[in-house]
């Protein structure tokens, strides 16, 4: 990931390539307003903070109040929107990150159902998180408004965004909706690279 000043990853596909599962007007407002906003000030509040020549992830790890909360949502919106691939060919992961999924979890269908459901049911605004630990053991967090897995010491793999304002043009309240879509346009390889 880049570094101070930060700037948004570029996108690896177009901007409306992820419809109708995310929308283009959704992909504008969220990475383009959203994400820029909180880039903007990370980059104004760091100057001075001590934090200038940190890596995102230990601002992530060691900063708290409104470094902790911009630079957290900018990891974590760089986590979500690097994740996808173009609608039309969903997958399934495959190699080692199967294997784990099984593993920890059954089948990657088990898997996906509890995902859904911790991102479904978590109170507010936050994320929900495949993670690994340091022995490569899967788990699935929720986090709150800006958390992240690497406050916990664990390495963030898949993440779903449900803020209001990641889904809430597409499917309106329908936060459930949203989640089950997501699947489609995930790129498992990018996912497992992170593994």
């Amino acid at each position: 990931m880049s570094s101070y000043p930060f700037s948004p990853a570029a996108l690896p596909y177009a901007q409306d390539a992820l419809a109708p599962v995310i929308s283009a007007q959704t992909v504008a407002f969220h990475y383009g307003k959203h994400l820029q906003a909180y880039i903007n000030n990370l980059n104004a509040a760091l100057p001075g903070s001590g934090f200038e020549g940190k890596s995102l992830e230990d601002i992530v790890k060691e900063a708290e109040g409104g470094i902790f909360n911009n630079a957290g949502q900018v990891l974590n919106h760089t986590l979500y929107f690097t994740q996808f691939k173009a609608a039309g060919s969903p997958s399934e992961p495959t190699g080692a990150l199967a294997e784990a999924i099984a593993r920890d979890f059954g089948s990657f269908e088990e898997f996906k159902a509890e995902f859904q459901k911790k991102g479904a049911g978590l109170f507010g605004s936050g994320w929900v998180w495949l993670a690994s630990d340091a022995e490569g053991r899967l788990v699935i967090t929720q986090e709150s408004n800006a958390g992240n897995p690497v406050r916990r010491g664990l390495k963030p793999l898949l993440t779903f965004d449900v803020w209001e304002h990641a889904y809430y043009l597409d499917y309106q309240n329908r936060r459930p909706d949203h989640l089950a879509a997501l699947w489609q346009i995930i790129d498992w390889d990018v996912v497992a690279s992170r593994y």
